[in-house]
């Protein structure tokens, strides 16, 4: 490659950012990709100039080397243009460029492409716990039986069947890999007969038709914390599907509902509540027992006059918080049940209370009337 200068390759400056750096970078390598220039041998250069002034300018430990000696300080480094740089860097863009337009960078950069697998891990499997409010409050064990993949019990998961081994791939010939040339680069693919382990079962288990799997019943205990929400999602790792060819199990995830309660309703860590009690008890005062979460009770002092909607805390009876483990409380709404029939005793008595109190039941309450009248009247003195 040419000794230009890199900042002006990638049309930076000296002091720009690694954002801004990768930013000139996908800009040059999507204007100049091959692809995009079919036998042009000017943008073929272009391209490895931009790769190579981005592989230096985005260390910043080569960068600081080129900074202060030039491109005579990387070479006192060992660094030899493309063949001194790992071509991983480019991992970030493969979105971008290497899924785009299909080719495999370390080919292209004169790398070593080591073989991949395509053998699958586990599976995650996913299913659903269904709580009670008190359970929720509490925590609680739930057993329940999962239908998951395991090992072979007769192949051991090797897929093969007892006595027999793998042979080589005839489609790759053991590489794991299939090359393809696509103009002048070299793309590279996992083999899809072997999955990329060069290797192929000939004479499959007939238990498991050469999988390595089988489906078997598993009985599991999960632990619910206190103060778990509804919608919250558990993640038991490693009790998923059991992987191919030794590769790890997937992952459990539990989804937890919890259901809703006839008497509270629950926010966060703080439960809500309504009693009610009789007009007297509110114009009187009263002592009335609460039930909570837990089966006890609270006596709860209402003062004499209290209003129907009125609401009352009672504290650390609601649930911890899972986070901090601090408790959470009640709130008890009061509503005032006003009687809809009245024998001639109860009557006779309310009538005689509003006598004592100056009510005068019998006409027409105009209190609601003048009032209005007095804050429209206001409302225009103050204009």
């Amino acid at each position: 490659m040419i000794n230009r200068d890199y900042y002006e390759i990638l049309g930076i400056s000296r002091s720009a950012s690694p954002e801004e750096i990768k930013k000139a970078y996908r800009q040059a390598a999507l204007k100049y990709h091959p692809d995009r220039n079919p036998g042009d041998k000017e943008s073929e250069e272009k391209f490895k100039e931009a790769a190579e002034a981005y592989s230096v300018l985005i260390d910043p430990e080569k960068r600081a080397i080129y900074d202060r000696y030039g491109h005579q300080g990387l070479q006192g480094q060992g660094y030899q243009g493309f063949g001194g740089f790992d071509s991983t860097i480019f991992e970030d863009f493969g979105d971008i460029l290497g899924n785009f337009f299909g080719f495999n960078f370390s080919e292209f950069f004169g790398g070593e492409t080591q073989r991949r697998s395509a053998v699958q891990p586990g599976q995650d499997l996913a299913l659903e716990v269904k709580i009670s409010l008190e359970e929720a409050a509490t925590g609680v064990e739930k057993e329940f039986n999962l239908n998951r993949r395991e090992h072979c019990p007769v192949c051991h998961g090797t897929g093969l069947k007892p006595g027999t081994k793998k042979i080589t791939c005839t489609a790759c010939h053991g590489r794991g890999q299939l090359r393809y040339q696509q103009g002048f680069f070299t793309v590279t693919r996992t083999c899809p007969h072997c999955h990329g382990q060069g290797e192929v079962v000939a004479t499959p288990c007939e238990e498991c038709k050469g999988t390595g799997l089988i489906k078997q019943k598993k009985q599991l205990r999960i632990k619910i914390p206190p103060g778990i929400e509804d919608g919250t999602r558990l993640r038991l790792s490693g009790e998923g599907d059991s992987g191919e060819a030794g590769q790890p199990r997937g992952d459990l995830y539990v989804l937890v509902r919890v259901a809703r309660h006839p008497f509270f309703e629950r926010k966060g860590k703080d439960l809500y509540a309504q009693v009610s009690i009789s007009l007297t008890q509110a114009a009187l005062g009263a002592r009335v027992a609460v039930p909570l979460l837990n089966g006890e009770s609270e006596i709860l002092k209402v003062p004499a006059g209290v209003q129907s909607g009125e609401v009352f805390k009672i504290k650390n009876a609601g649930l911890v918080d899972i986070g901090n483990r601090r408790r959470g409380d009640l709130y008890v709404t009061v509503k005032v049940i006003i009687p809809e029939k009245l024998d001639k005793e109860q009557r006779a008595l309310l009538t005689r209370l509003a006598e004592l109190r100056g009510e005068n039941i019998n006409e027409v309450d105009q209190t609601w009337v003048q009032r209005y009248k007095n804050l429209v009247g206001r409302q225009t003195g103050d204009q």
